[in-house]
């Protein structure tokens, strides 16, 4: 993008969406910055004329309407839709209530859902702009202690490839991205919610996954500012390339779910290759 470009990015006063923020800041592209709590999103952004901070609650229809008005009033266009507000609900999913996988889905598939719903109608009248969305190496392979999570993860994948197919006639690119472990506030107590519900046959375990999960928080291996500015060199590819995978660590794990799907494939070809009607006229 050689042009200066209007950036809506979700999550953005802290985290991953901070760092998009500062590097679209950084290279001259005007920045609409929303979150919960707006005045939050202007302490750890300052002010500057190609900003705008747009208070949004993505899992408020209602709220991503007016951030997307905001935006259209004061800019008079929006080009990149970047979907990274996401929350964590960990925890063994028969330890899960139904109140929390309600919530996990609510902010991390349905939000997402709701702030492309409301941007589409603009970017179809311009004829292009990107969608955005932050994945997970949880939308590509499930892993204990992160039903609920994967589950989201793994909704965004099918929901983004089926809208991929639906918006590129009007000129609108998609880009899934699946960072592996980034020393994000993912694993913050603001941002990580753990399972209300225990039951003892799992506290031995639980245990063990609640003392891993505590202690990774800070210890992540990747570097979110590095991956901001991967976001920014991926965006302006011509095409925008559909997929995004972030880290050494995420390379490493979609090499794995692409060899185990093609084991399960190869492993029952012959009974899977039988099962079409048999041909006219023949026997049973």
């Amino acid at each position: 993008m050689a042009h200066q470009q209007v950036w809506f990015i979700t999550g953005a006063g802290r985290g991953l969406g901070l760092y998009i923020a500062q590097a679209a800041l950084a290279a001259g592209h005007v920045v609409v910055a929303t979150g919960r709590n707006p005045e939050k999103v202007t302490q750890a952004l300052g002010t500057a004329d190609n900003l705008l901070v747009v208070k949004l609650d993505i899992t408020s229809p209602a709220d991503a309407e007016a951030a997307v008005q905001a935006t259209v009033d004061r800019f008079g266009r929006l080009d990149v839709l970047v979907n990274n507000a996401a929350n964590f609900y960990a925890g063994f999913f028969e330890e899960l209530g139904p109140e929390q996988i309600n919530q996990q889905l609510a902010t991390s598939l349905l939000g997402p859902m709701h702030v492309t719903r409301a941007v589409l109608p603009v970017l179809r009248r311009q004829g292009a702009g990107q969608v955005i969305t932050i994945s997970s190496t949880a939308g590509l392979v499930g892993f204990e202690f992160g039903a609920a999570y994967a589950a989201s993860k793994f909704g965004l994948e099918g929901w983004m490839q089926s809208l991929q197919a639906e918006v590129a006639p009007f000129g609108i690119e998609t880009l899934v991205v699946n960072p592996g472990f980034f020393r994000t506030e993912l694993l913050t107590e603001e941002s990580t919610n753990f399972a209300e519900h225990p039951i003892a046959d799992y506290d031995e375990r639980r245990a063990a996954q609640l003392q891993f999960w505590k202690g990774y928080n800070g210890q992540q291996s990747g570097d979110p500012a590095k991956l901001a500015q991967a976001l920014l060199t991926i965006s302006n590819q011509t095409p925008l390339p559909q997929r995004f995978i972030a880290g050494a660590d995420a390379v490493t794990t979609a090499e794995q779910v692409a060899a185990t799907l093609l084991q399960q494939t190869a492993a029952y070809r012959e009974l899977s290759s039988s099962l079409s009607f048999d041909e006219a006229g023949s026997s049973n």
